[in-house]
């Protein structure tokens, strides 16, 4: 019985694992949805996958039973996230694995919308069908992040992203920063822009760079079918010949914007800084996550432009620690992907 537990459970994670990847192909597709992979696995072993579409089409769920057809029946469903209940711009998805006789759904984690939490679960085990709840749960959460922040929490996602010497600055003390990274992590930095719905600046870099923000050198592996420049905002005054024009102007308190940007649904807003901006998001605990692309370059001395402007903690006692998500190579560069404890 110990044997055939830790068999179940290894193929339970085997098919939540390729859920995920399906779910990956849905990142740039289904926002402000749940970007969500499914796999229908029949009762002779054959499998099915599915992931979201776009909003008002198919969910993963009904992607993969589509694809199974009778072999549904008796199956077993794998999913990254809570089938839905509720009636929206699609039917339930806990009405149709139930239609179509699932015997077991397996589920890589509750979905935290009002709408859902927790009723499909319910939902499933009413009809009769076994479920079982968080596998491959931490891996789920992070591939969800913006949407599982943006319904707990009513705001985006907030990214800080920053490029910096191996020495810790954005620029040099003239105030020129182009380049400090390589092509490839500069490639990388659109394809953080593609998957965020907002991107936001200082007016100091708009009037020093005077970046686009927008999507230039990155293509998706799958078709969107929609623009992938995010929604741009300036903290101050952009000017009407700015290139990233149209933006939207902002003053006011950050916690303000964040509440705005999540009122218009959405999901994960990238901030590319300058220091000041940086700072100031940092100081008042709004980064969810840090994005750091550092060259092994040295600007070798203390006159450039710090990669957090302002007042920092007065003692190491008061230092803000958190952990490496993940360390990639990139070119001649790396990137460190951070969160702090919160």
């Amino acid at each position: 019985m110990v044997a055939d537990t830790a068999n179940q459970a290894a193929l339970d994670a085997h098919f939540m694992r390729r859920a995920i990847a399906a779910a990956a192909d849905s990142r740039l597709v289904a926002p402000p949805n749940p970007w969500v992979g499914s796999v229908v696995v029949a009762a002779d072993g054959e499998s099915f996958v599915g992931s979201t579409e776009a909003p008002g089409s198919r969910h993963a769920e009904i992607v993969a039973l589509d694809a199974a057809g009778p072999q549904a029946n008796g199956a077993t469903v794998y999913t990254t996230l809570e089938p839905c209940s509720h009636q929206g711009r699609t039917g339930p998805c806990t009405t149709a694995l139930i239609d179509a006789g699932i015997a077991r759904v397996v589920v890589g984690l509750g979905d935290p919308d009002p709408q859902v939490s927790g009723s499909g679960i319910a939902k499933l085990e009413a009809a009769g069908i076994e479920v079982t709840v968080n596998v491959e749960a931490d891996a789920v959460q992070r591939q969800l992040a913006p949407y599982l922040t943006h319904r707990r929490t009513g705001r985006p996602l907030v990214v800080l992203k920053l490029a910096a010497t191996i020495d810790g600055y954005l620029a040099a003390s003239d105030g020129s920063s182009q380049w400090i990274t390589g092509e490839a992590a500069r490639n990388d930095v659109h394809r953080l822009r593609a998957e965020s719905d907002a991107i936001c600046v200082g007016a100091g870099t708009v009037r020093s760079d005077d970046p686009s923000l927008t999507v230039r050198s990155y293509t998706p592996a799958v078709a969107v079918g929609r623009p992938l420049d995010p929604f741009r905002v300036v903290l101050g005054s952009a000017g009407s010949d700015a290139k990233a024009q149209p933006i939207e102007e902002f003053t006011g308190e950050l916690e303000d914007l964040l509440d705005s940007l999540g009122d218009r649904s959405m999901l994960q807003l990238l901030v590319e800084g300058g220091g000041a901006v940086a700072g100031a998001f940092h100081r008042a605990g709004l980064v969810d996550q840090y994005v750091i692309y550092m060259a092994p370059a040295f600007l070798g001395g203390s006159d450039g432009v710090a990669m957090f402007g302002g007042q920092g903690v007065a003692t190491m006692s008061e230092l803000r620690r958190g952990a490496f998500e993940s360390v990639t190579q990139l070119g001649d560069d790396i990137r460190l992907v951070v969160s702090l404890d919160r």
